[in-house]
């Protein structure tokens, strides 16, 4: 049977708030990807909640399962065990169908990775998103934001690696996603520009309220969370909130 993200059918999350629910639950997810006759356990039991407006920063080494926690809360892929949940509505059993209008009417993508089309200038790349979007924002307002409003009809090839990072955080929001999940935004980046990278990132948290996970194994930058989430070996370490949070400017690396 179908299942639509948020169709009253779905199986509400019993712990979440009728008020308020998480925009994201995570319980018991567990993923095993096969090599042969090899197993690869990637996660091993992740307990997680993301609220509405948080900034939260997923910190761990490479292989720790950051990845692919992100890939599953935003329905790239599918956990082997355990459950998940957005805005209190079941996705574990969710079909192929529910999980691609899952994806793109609520959950923006940025990676370390622009993926911009060369051909098409700034505001065209953004475009396209906005094109399949149910209540997308203009194009030229979503770079606007991102402080490319004077950049618009420029091509990558014109544009610094900053700034084309910029046009694809620029690209994920117009759709007005709930979230916001981000694998390494800063990674291909020197310290310099990532900040600039991030404080679009913390400035889009701010003002539109968007939920925003960042995954980096950079520990500098969880100075700019609400939270700051370590994982180690598929499990959650450690979770620690920062009663004061640090802008963008001030972090260094």
């Amino acid at each position: 049977m179908t299942q639509a993200p948020l169709e009253e059918s779905a199986t509400p999350d019993p712990t979440a708030s009728a008020a308020a629910p998480a925009v994201l639950r995570a319980e018991g997810l567990t993923k095993v990807y096969r090599l042969g006759d090899v197993e690869v356990h990637a996660l091993r039991g992740v307990d997680l909640t993301l609220a509405p407006g948080e900034l939260v920063v997923l910190l761990g080494a490479s292989g720790s399962g950051k990845s692919t926690l992100l890939n599953i809360l935003g329905g790239l892929d599918r956990p082997s065990g355990g459950r998940w949940w957005f805005l209190g509505a079941e996705l574990t059993e969710a079909d192929d169908d529910a999980l691609t209008e899952y994806r793109r009417a609520h959950v923006g993508f940025v990676f370390q990775f622009y993926n911009l089309i060369p051909s098409l200038t700034a505001r065209e790349n953004v475009a396209i998103v906005c094109e399949v979007a149910r209540d997308p924002m203009d194009p030229a307002d979503a770079l606007s934001i991102v402080g490319l409003g004077e950049r618009l009809d420029h091509f990558p090839a014109q544009l610094s690696g900053g700034e084309q990072q910029r046009v694809a955080i620029a690209r994920a929001i117009s759709k007005n996603p709930d979230v916001l999940l981000c694998d390494e935004p800063t990674g291909a980046l020197d310290s310099e520009t990532g900040i600039v990278v991030l404080e679009a990132l913390d400035r889009i948290n701010r003002e539109l309220g968007t939920t925003t996970a960042v995954i980096t194994h950079n520990s500098d930058i969880a100075g700019m969370a609400d939270r700051v989430i370590h994982l180690s070996n598929g499990h959650i370490s450690e979770v620690l909130s920062n009663p004061v949070k640090k802008p963008p400017r001030e972090l260094h690396w």
